[in-house]
């Protein structure tokens, strides 16, 4: 085909990805749950490999698929099964860390850098890069800010969106833009980096970024907290709130089934108290002072806590080791559960004072549509971000009748929970292809409008990773609940 042929004499025939075994990892997402062919794989080495090869789609009207390190959760990174075979644009090559300045606070980074490296390079100089992931050793930088990831830091430092300084993006007409400002204040217009955050590789391709780095904390202190239910969880994080101010970087929920699952599917890891049935609590604070300070403040707070009878019990780590291992055990979720079942996992947000009936109300609906299916929990309390997931067995799913369409009732009941409580549908993973439906269902039609204008204005023939992210134009009516929100709200 001419156009792999051209992809062959700009890049080389190994940066050409055309047979089955060399695309397999690239055309499914890890969970396998999203699966479909492309017309190829490219892997540029530079920004302007990138353009060029954009340029060449627009020549065969071929859509292109920017893909990082393929770890999304909705669909979001690999070819559709509609329309024409992509282009997947591979920014695996790409992984240079262009530089560090400390005086500054920032760092400049191709966009297919692992975040992990990007942790370790910024310690190095003695700083710290905060958005901190359970797939910080595959995800890359371009993919994190396509989904504006999130992660446990964004109690205190925010999700991606809000340490990204400045990007360098191709655009659909195969133009690069160079938005890399290292600078904190640059009130000159629009600022256009922020359209391209979470826009999910749809008006452009994210190829370079310019990093916040922040003081590397010395001090850390963690401990693991046994309570009983999600409203004794928030009034301990009142607790931290109110003693801890910015040290307080964390602030995990688990529920029991969650904790289970890791135990019986990741070896290695155990629970730190003895007591498993109930709620689960992840804390960490940071500091640049010392350890033993900072340790001493954690379990004052706890003693406040146990004398207030809100944890049953609580285990203060000792050692980096079981900070880390208790780390590990948060961090080993999303891989557990993978190899446990099928989990109909949620991406909702509610105010932080609204998780315990988000919970309480999104176990009861969904419960209405599938009476005593185990639900599994675990999310980002301090900042109000919670994965809802009904799990079901490999043998329970299978033998379901219409999965897409309980799946479908199952999602619209957990989001309508959360919709009801002025929360979200879509927090830090992105829409994707998963949640178009809730686009759909829970955007105003004056919004869905406005993003329409932007693709149109960015991508005008559609190529950058269509089906993603927006509706059909003909979409379905706002949902009542929502829609007499809104009518209020007017």
């Amino acid at each position: 085909m001419a156009l792999i042929e051209a992809f062959k004499q700009l890049l080389g025939d190994t940066a050409v990805l055309t047979q089955d075994e060399d695309l397999a990892g690239l055309i499914e997402d890890w969970r396998g749950r999203f699966r479909a062919p492309a017309l190829c794989a490219v892997l540029p080495s530079n920004p302007q490999q990138v353009a060029a090869i954009v340029r060449l789609c627009i020549e065969h009207g071929v859509p292109v698929l920017p893909q990082g390190g393929n770890t999304s959760l909705c669909g979001g990174a690999t070819p559709f099964d509609e329309g024409k075979r992509p282009v997947i644009v591979a920014l695996t090559r790409m992984r240079r860390i262009r530089s560090i300045d400390p005086v500054n606070n920032t760092m400049e980074v191709d966009a297919g850098c692992v975040l992990a490296t990007i942790h370790e390079a910024a310690a190095a100089t003695g700083r710290l890069y905060p958005v901190s992931l359970g797939a910080e050793g595959s995800c890359q930088i371009g993919g994190n800010i396509a989904t504006n990831a999130g992660g446990t830091g964004v109690l205190r430092y925010g999700n991606t969106r809000d340490n990204v300084l400045g990007l360098e993006v191709v655009l659909s007409d195969g133009s690069i833009w160079d938005g890399l400002y290292a600078l904190r204040k640059n009130n000159t217009g629009y600022d256009l980096k922020h359209l391209f955050i979470g826009s999910e590789g749809t008006l452009g391709i994210v190829t370079g970024a310019v990093l916040k780095l922040h003081p590397l904390p010395t001090a850390e202190a963690v401990a693991w907290l046994a309570v009983d239910d999600p409203q004794r969880a928030l009034d301990v994080l009142g607790l931290f709130q109110a003693s801890c101010s910015s040290r307080l970087s964390a602030f995990e929920l688990l529920n029991d089934n969650q904790i289970r699952l890791v135990l019986e599917q990741m070896p290695g890891r155990r629970c730190p108290v003895a007591r498993i049935d109930g709620w689960h609590v992840v804390v960490e604070l940071s500091d640049t002072g010392s350890t033993q300070e900072i340790t001493a403040t954690m379990q004052a707070v706890l003693e406040r806590a146990l004398e207030q009878g809100l944890i049953s019990d609580a285990v203060v780590a000792s050692s980096g080791a079981q900070r880390q291992a208790m780390w590990l055990v948060r961090h080993s979720v999303s891989e557990a559960n993978k190899k446990a079942g099928v989990g109909l996992t949620s991406d909702t947000a509610v105010p932080v004072s609204a998780v315990p009936a988000f919970i309480a109300q999104a176990t009861a609906s969904v419960r209405a549509i599938v009476p005593d299916v185990p639900v599994v929990v675990v999310g980002h309390m301090g900042d109000g971000n919670i994965h809802f997931i009904p799990f079901f067995s490999f043998d329970e799913w299978n033998a379901m009748p219409d999965r897409d369409s309980l799946a479908d009732r199952v999602r619209q009941a957990i989001d309508d929970a959360a919709g009801a409580l002025r929360g979200t549908f879509s927090a830090e993973h992105g829409i994707g292809r998963t949640l178009i439906g809730e686009m759909s269902r829970y955007k105003a039609p004056v919004e869905l409008a406005l993003m329409r204008a932007v693709k149109q204005a960015f991508d005008p023939l559609s190529l950058f990773n269509p089906g993603r992210v927006l509706p059909p134009a003909a979409a379905p009516s706002v949902s009542p609940s929502v829609a007499t929100t809104r009518q209020r709200e007017t």
